[in-house]
């Protein structure tokens, strides 16, 4: 009966381990697609709200039009904002990760310093992605509710 017992362990066991690793696989092929060289083309969000994302003093639409590459066999990246007009010329190298499958965080990283000394970072959710497009949706809180932004982005090259 004991062996009986542990046999079913066993195999429990080994079943949800295969299905994590299968899970697992299928995150990080999804997550590889993210590789290459990206632009967001829109911003989606209540107007109503003056938004600044990932503390660049930069106004949300400041990002339209800027480029990210996204490599994710070594968890980096960058992102460059073209600047002109009220819009600050930024380029920020970044380290990122796609988590639970659809999470995206982020973190700027500081000449100089190393990527595991920086603590504070930003958390998107992917909330659609295709070969050629993705959006990610941050929710900023504001007053006591969230903001919802949506950053819409079309692959302009690999790399």
């Amino acid at each position: 009966m004991k062996n009986l017992l542990l046999a079913g362990i066993i195999g429990a066991a080994m079943t949800v381990s295969c299905s994590t690793a299968k899970t697992a696989q299928s995150d990080r092929a999804d997550f590889l697609k993210l590789k290459g060289d990206w632009e967001i083309t829109s911003v989606n969000y209540d107007k109503n709200y003056k938004v600044k994302p990932f503390d660049e003093g930069a106004d949300v639409q400041c990002f339209v039009g800027s480029h990210w590459r996204l490599i994710p066999n070594n968890w980096t990246g960058s992102y460059t904002i073209n600047g002109g007009g009220s819009c600050p010329s930024v380029i920020q190298p970044i380290e990122f990760q796609v988590t639970n499958g659809n999470e995206f965080k982020f973190k700027k990283l500081v000449e100089g310093s190393k990527a595991k000394k920086v603590t504070a970072g930003y958390s998107l959710n992917l909330i659609s992605q295709t070969t050629d497009a993705f959006s990610l949706e941050q929710n900023i809180p504001s007053n006591g509710e969230n903001v919802r932004v949506v950053y819409n982005f079309a692959r302009t090259g690999m790399k």
